[in-house]
């Protein structure tokens, strides 16, 4: 899986980080449309040396939870953020005034999804860019969350606290060399999914237009010979 984020990375023309210590924190979107689950994976990895690389794998969501879906702090819609490369768009912080976590830093950017029901809308949200409190950080304080419900309103949230714990102490590392900034790279498999059901729709419709014209050059044809 590794070389495969790699790829993935400089196939998008996304950074990689190379210095010992240096954080890559990639989101992996899956490919399972099913809200309120953290069926996500967070992806943190860092040289070590100039050869070995250290890599964690965390269970996280990057999509907000059933109950924001239903009921938008925005009348816009719930924030969902989009894929991409942040850089240096998080520091260490806290969230809600509450406990240290990455928070947002600089803008980035968001779908919003209208249509204020249990299913997560890709299709017919509006893109913008800004600051919105879209930060990185845990569900429960401890233990593991089954559930997203009210831990996300667009966060990237840790299904479980230790593993939160352990985030941290790596961020912590990366500060005390690099400084107190962050890039938080999303790729989602699901918009794959989605470009292809596109294609597909695209193909089908082309299909039926040349299907109809080409009835359509035959019946006048006909029509000529009569």
């Amino acid at each position: 899986m590794f070389n495969k984020i790699k790829a993935l990375l400089r196939l998008k023309g996304f950074k990689l980080f190379t210095r010992p210590y240096e954080l890559n924190i990639v989101g992996l979107r899956s490919k399972s449309i099913i809200p309120n689950r953290f069926d996500d994976e967070l992806h943190v990895f860092y040289k070590i040396n100039s050869v070995k690389w250290e890599y964690h794998i965390f269970k996280i969501t990057t999509d907000p939870g059933t109950f924001w879906l239903k009921n938008p702090m925005q009348r816009q819609g719930t924030a969902i953020l989009a894929e991409g490369q942040y850089k240096d768009a998080y520091g260490i912080g806290k969230h809600r005034g509450q406990y240290t976590a990455l928070v947002q830093a600089k803008p980035i950017t968001v779908v919003r999804d209208y249509d204020r029901n249990a299913s997560l809308d890709f299709y017919n949200g509006k893109k913008e860019t800004g600051t919105y409190g879209i930060n990185i950080h845990r569900a429960n304080k401890t233990g593991t969350t089954k559930t997203v419900d009210k831990n996300s309103a667009g966060c990237q949230v840790f299904e479980n606290a230790s593993d939160f714990e352990l985030f941290m102490k790596l961020c912590e590392q990366h500060k005390s060399r690099f400084g107190n900034k962050f890039t938080y790279t999303l790729l989602d498999f699901r918009s794959v999914l989605r470009r292809r059901r596109r294609l597909i729709a695209y193909s089908l419709a082309l299909l039926g237009t040349v299907g109809i014209a080409t009835k359509m050059y035959f019946l006048r044809k006909d029509e000529t010979n009569i």
